[in-house]
């Protein structure tokens, strides 16, 4: 009669050694953490990044305010050269006029191709310093995905590498086992008489 479960034979194998069940017990809990452990440690990381950036976006939408600006100063004629396909920006001279105050003028980044006399939108913190315009819920989400998906593949190469610490030692003590059998059943084999 054939065993139903896979695997039930191999415990009265003779040449079954502790080395071999602590690796076939590592291996289940290596396959344990990789897929349940890593992802839920990427899960909670993602859910911890989302939470921070949210309130940091909302603290920079308190703090920050947008003006539509007129260009007054001389952008750069020329440009270097960059790469990644991001917009770049240059910091010219804007001028606008709050409601019921006077007009202002400060310095601001405003997009690369932008000339004077455009209207642009700026962002100024309350110091009336230029500023980056505040993150929208499209970064906070890549913030949330990048901090994630980097936390669940740490975690997964962690696991990886500790499996394969526990692999080498488990080698080393089947072969030192394999060898304390030899000597016992070698001299059976050769008919040599043991030293």
């Amino acid at each position: 009669m054939r065993s139903g479960v896979r695997g039930w034979r191999r415990r009265n194998n003779p040449l079954r050694r502790r080395s071999d069940v602590v690796e076939a017990w590592t291996a289940l809990v290596v396959a344990v953490l990789l897929l349940v452990a890593a992802p839920l440690a990427g899960a909670l990381a993602g859910r911890w990044a989302h939470d921070d950036a949210q309130a940091a976006a909302v603290r920079q939408r308190a703090d920050r305010h947008r003006v539509s600006a007129q260009v007054v100063g001389r952008p750069p004629e020329t440009m270097p050269a960059v790469e990644g396909g991001r917009q770049q920006t240059v910091a010219v001279s804007v001028r606008w006029t709050p409601p019921g105050e006077h007009a202002r003028t400060a310095t601001a980044r405003v997009p690369e191709g932008t000339h004077r006399g455009d209207v642009v939108d700026v962002w100024f913190d309350d110091h009336g310093r230029s500023v980056a315009p505040p993150p929208n819920d499209t970064m906070v989400w890549q913030h949330t995905l990048t901090l994630g998906v980097c936390v669940a593949g740490g975690a997964a190469a962690s696991v990886l590498l500790g499996h394969v610490a526990v692999r080498r030692v488990a080698m080393r003590h089947r072969l030192a086992e394999w060898e304390r059998e030899w000597e016992r059943t070698e001299p059976e084999w050769t008919r040599r008489r043991p030293a």
